[in-house]
């Protein structure tokens, strides 16, 4: 059996600080050389908080401290165990989760949902006719084009796979953020005029304009959207639409056709940014959601995720369905043959 890691102990510890000591009440923002709040590193939003707040917390936004330590403690024991890690639908997982899996909390992160608004922390109701294409490990049914960014529908193209095989999307990227399993990283690069998220993922490189220029003609949609941005004090605040519609709203549920993303970065400290994002997409849901997410200073630099040069998995993945095809119509002549 294997010992809890010491940065997972000391994790663990630093969940257990009262936030209070954690602010920097007297915190001054870097500035640019334009005077501009100065947001720019590689930052990481991994968290194992859920999107939305399982239902028996209420209206409870936080953990307390006795609830942190028993997670903590769960935590531990499947870790130590070393078992193997089985998916909702009960086969063994591919990772490790205390190798691969990026999921700690940020800094000051006990939150019981990502989601604070609604109160109750959940998505709210949905429109009427509104679909959920979840996706995942499992094929899902539905038809062409796949919304979802993991998993599919069939093998019989690309265009049956998520957007995320097909090297469109990241899985994890947005926008909004999404926190997953892992490369929860992305750069944020300034200049006067613009800024640039970029992604791990995809290696998407997102452009928020400052200037002037005049709004998209709504018949253009693109994957990541349109992004405008303005400062509010030392608060970055985007406001990205034009989606075109081939992405889900938000967990599964919905297009993003007529989505609205507003996103806020504030910069805490030397080593944190909060990150709260807004959807108003009343195609979709019946109330706008906003969430909030943490994001830690990260001291190395983002690396090529090179998918579509290196996606020999989607080929692959169709030569094997091409091969069990193949095989069935052998066994099915042989079955004849032996009949004869």
């Amino acid at each position: 059996m294997r010992r809890p890691s010491s940065l997972a102990l000391l994790s663990f510890l630093f969940l257990l600080t009262p936030q209070s000591s954690l602010a920097a009440e007297d915190y001054e923002v870097p500035r640019t050389e334009w005077g501009l709040p100065d947001l720019q590193g590689v930052w990481n939003f991994s968290s194992n908080v859920p999107l939305q707040r399982p239902e028996h917390f209420g209206e409870q936004q936080f953990l307390s401290a006795d609830e942190i330590a028993a997670a903590q403690v769960k935590r531990f024991s499947l870790v130590s165990a070393d078992a193997p890690i089985k998916s909702a639908s009960g086969a063994e997982a591919f990772y490790n989760d205390s190798i691969w899996m990026e999921n700690a909390r940020g800094k000051g992160n006990v939150r019981t949902s990502l989601i604070v608004y609604p109160t109750n922390g959940r998505i709210p109701a949905l429109g009427v006719g509104v679909k959920n294409q979840p996706g995942g490990e499992i094929e899902a049914a539905g038809q062409r084009p796949v919304r979802f960014v993991i998993g599919g529908i069939g093998r019989d193209g690309p265009e049956d796979r998520g957007l995320s095989e097909r090297c469109l999307v990241g899985f994890n990227s947005g926008p909004p953020l999404s926190p997953s399993v892992y490369n929860n990283n992305l750069q944020i690069i300034q200049n006067k005029d613009y800024v640039v998220i970029l992604t791990e993922m995809i290696h998407d490189a997102r452009i928020i304009y400052f200037d002037e220029r005049p709004p998209l003609d709504e018949s253009l949609g693109l994957w990541s959207g349109d992004s405008r941005g303005y400062w509010d004090g030392d608060t970055l605040v985007t406001v990205t639409r034009n989606f075109n519609g081939l992405t889900q709203s938000l967990d599964g549920l919905g297009t993003s056709k007529n989505k609205v993303l507003t996103e806020r970065f504030t910069r805490l400290d030397e080593r944190s940014i909060n990150y709260e994002f807004t959807i108003d997409d009343p195609s979709t849901f019946t109330d706008k959601i906003t969430a909030i997410l943490p994001m830690t200073k990260v001291e190395a630099q983002l690396y090529e995720y090179a998918c579509h040069e290196g996606n020999y998995g989607m080929a692959n993945m169709l030569r094997g369905a091409r091969r069990r095809e193949a095989n069935a119509v052998t066994d099915r002549v042989a079955d004849l043959f032996r009949g004869l």
